[in-house]
Parts: C-alpha cells; sequence; structure tokens
C-alpha cells in the first residue's frame, strides 16, 4: 500500500504558514479559538529564505506560539517547514516542544546528516518526496535517516512530475527511490511507511 503525506480523518487540520506571516502574523489569536479542534497542525514553522527573511523575527513569535500551545494541549501532530532555518527551527522544537507533548514530521527537510541526527534525537519523523532526490547532499542525507523514520509526500501541487503537476499516486516514485536508496524491495518500503503512519498517529508516547 502506498502512502502520501495527507490525513483522511475526523480530526481538522490547522495551520500558519510561516511565508503568510508578514501579513497574518495578527491571526494567531483566530488561530488559537480553533486550535482545540485540530488534532493536525501544520504547516508551521519558519521560512529565512530571501522572501520572506524581513518577517523572521516574526515568523519566530508564531512559532514559539504554536509549540507552547501543542505542548500545553499534548497528542498534536505538526507538519513543518524549515528553509534555511534548520538550526532555528530545532531550537525552537526542543526548546518548546517536549518529545512527550507532540510529534513532529519535518516536511521537504533540507538539513546537513548532524542537523538530521539532532531531529532524530528530538523524536522527529521526515516526509520525504521526488524533488529532493535531485540534489545529490539531499539524497545523501535521506539515507541517513531510519526508514522508522520517513513518511512520504508529493508536495504537489508545487512540485511536478513530468510535465505536470504531481499527484497523490506519484509517491509510487518516493517509494521506489527510497527502495533504491536502501536497497530493498519497494513492498518492504511501503509495509515500512504504512507502519510509521501508524505509530504517528497512534497514541502519544
Amino acid at each position: 500500500m502506498l502512502l502520501q503525506w495527507v490525513f483522511l480523518f475526523s480530526d481538522s487540520l490547522l495551520g500558519l504558514h510561516p511565508q503568510l506571516v508578514a501579513e497574518r502574523a495578527s491571526e494567531i489569536s483566530l488561530w488559537e479559538q480553533y486550535f482545540p479542534k485540530a488534532r493536525y497542525i501544520g504547516e508551521v514553522g519558519l521560512d529565512a529564505g530571501p522572501r520572506f527573511f524581513k518577517s523572521l523575527d516574526a515568523q519566530k513569535r508564531v512559532f514559539q506560539r504554536v509549540l507552547q500551545c501543542c505542548a500545553d494541549a499534548g497528542d498534536k501532530i505538526l507538519t513543518v517547514h524549515s528553509v534555511r532555518s534548520v538550526k532555528s527551527v530545532l531550537d525552537h522544537i526542543e526548546a518548546f516542544l517536549p518529545a512527550d507533548k507532540g510529534k513532529v514530521v519535518l516536511h521537504w527537510f533540507a538539513g546537513t546528516k548532524n542537523e538530521a541526527k539532532r531531529a532524530l534525537e528530538l523524536g522527529c519523523y521526515f516526509s520525504i518526496n521526488a524533488a529532493m532526490f535531485s540534489n545529490e547532499r539531499h539524497a545523501s542525507m535521506i539515507q541517513s535517516i531510519p526508514l522508522d523514520r520517513i513518511l512520504t509526500e508529493t508536495d504537489g501541487p508545487f512540485t511536478q512530475t513530468g510535465d505536470r503537476q504531481s499527484k497523490p499516486s506519484d509517491v509510487a516514485i518516493v517509494v521506489e527511490k527510497l527502495g533504491y536508496l536502501h536497497q530493498l524491495p519497494t513492498e518492504r518500503v511501503s509495509a515500512t511507511i504504512l507502519n510509521n503512519l501508524r505509530n504517528l498517529v497512534g497514541s502519544p508516547g
């Protein structure tokens, strides 16, 4: 069975993307109103790329508040953005979200192997898409992540598969690439990812 990083559950999904914080930081109060009804939190995090660097201080304030709310509530699952900000994202997770209070999935993680190791120590999962394999350094980093901490994603429609926007079934490509990287049959990779998802959405701890 092939998986996409998508949840089809009754629980709500609630996020405040860091790329929107410059215009919508004030909506954190609205976010907090709906927070008790949501188990899945994302996309949240930090983006220190050139287009969004000016709002980084505001992003940090928002991200800290999100993590604190999640820590207070417990049993939330977060998908986290970390463009050019991996160290700061991990610092925030370590400071404000104990591993037994929530679970973090790092979306399109582009950090170093050492940063990946630190994220693993903090209990994070990683969502992997096909585009990540096109960078040799990123592929090497992916290979360093234990398969039992990996989930799959397409990040469609923001990625392309051939000459079209990526669609959910394209996770098959990710599974195939992971199998090649780990020298495992795709059936075993797929089964492991399914088990990872079950572990992620199961009871906390």
